[in-house]
């Protein structure tokens, strides 16, 4: 049975590094949640550790920059792990072969940028879908159409075997008022039409070993018992916490306000219903962090 908390401050104090999500939770795509912010500000004046586990399917520098255009302040926390950077270097160590058919919108283009840090990186080439080895996908073309409209191309590269990489494992996201499909819907549609989709992104392990690496490079070392997941994402960010073996803070006014019926909090009586039929566990609730 999860806990409805009113704040962060109420359990704050357990834990000392958050892994907290951005869109639903931090912002809404268009513009910074001002309770939010100060929660996580207050977190990290206790001593707390703030580590944004996106799964964004942008580098974190431009992610960086994003949340800067959103009024994200800085001081509300420490580092970012992105699905796109555990993706990107998934894909420049061959994953799925040297020429890519890239699917998803121009401004993703950042996600072919050499990293560093993958040693012996092969050189990827995007080209057409005939001539592709396999697939990256950093989203629709159209994140307004019905993943549908995708089944034709898919069929096809099915049938050619070639793998599917997904950017961003999340299916849905609300900007503002909008919900936007993801590179999510169209590696479900692909698996379940029989081809092979290779996610890096939360509930997936390779997110979190991200995660921990940016908390060594800076010089945090916590256990997994004093390590808090917050998200509005029961099939990515509390289902992920789960198989990690953390707590997690489950925020119901994200893609599931309607579901658990949260006006400032969650309904008593749909969230667990909510829950249960999910399938996962959390430990606390809450309407928006704050």
């Amino acid at each position: 049975m999860t806990t409805i908390i009113r704040s962060l401050s109420e359990i704050s104090d357990r834990y000392d590094v958050l892994f907290c999500d951005l869109w639903g939770c931090l912002h809404d795509g268009c513009t910074a949640f001002p309770d939010a912010v100060e929660a996580l500000r207050a977190f990290r004046a206790k001593g707390g550790f703030v580590l944004l586990v996106t799964n964004s399917p942008r580098p974190r520098a431009s992610i960086e920059r994003q949340l800067e255009k959103m009024g994200v302040p800085r001081d509300c926390w420490d580092v970012i792990a992105s699905s796109g950077d555990s993706a990107r270097a998934a894909m420049q160590r061959g994953i799925v072969g040297r020429k890519v058919w890239f699917l998803g919108e121009d401004h993703d283009q950042g996600f072919f940028a050499p990293l560093e840090v993958v040693e012996d990186a092969v050189d990827i080439t995007q080209v057409p879908l005939e001539e592709a080895e396999g697939i990256v996908c950093t989203g629709p073309e159209d994140p307004s159409a019905d993943p549908g409209v995708m089944r034709p191309k898919l069929l096809y590269a099915k049938q050619k075997g070639l793998k599917f990489l997904c950017a961003n494992p999340d299916i849905v996201v609300d900007r503002g008022e909008t919900r936007e499909w993801c590179a999510g819907a169209l590696a479900q549609l692909y698996t379940e039409m029989g081809g092979e989709s290779l996610y890096f992104g939360k509930p997936h392990a390779p997110i979190y070993e991200l995660a921990r690496l940016r908390m060594a490079q800076a010089g945090v070392d916590c256990p997994a018992e004093r390590i808090l997941a917050v998200g509005d994402g029961v099939m990515t960010d509390i289902l992920g916490a789960q198989g990690e073996g953390i707590d997690s803070l489950f925020i119901t006014g994200g893609l599931a306000r309607v579901d658990t019926g949260t006006t400032d909090q969650p309904d008593p009586e749909k969230l667990p219903r909510y829950l249960d039929s999910a399938q996962v566990s959390t430990a606390y609730s809450i309407g928006f962090l704050r």
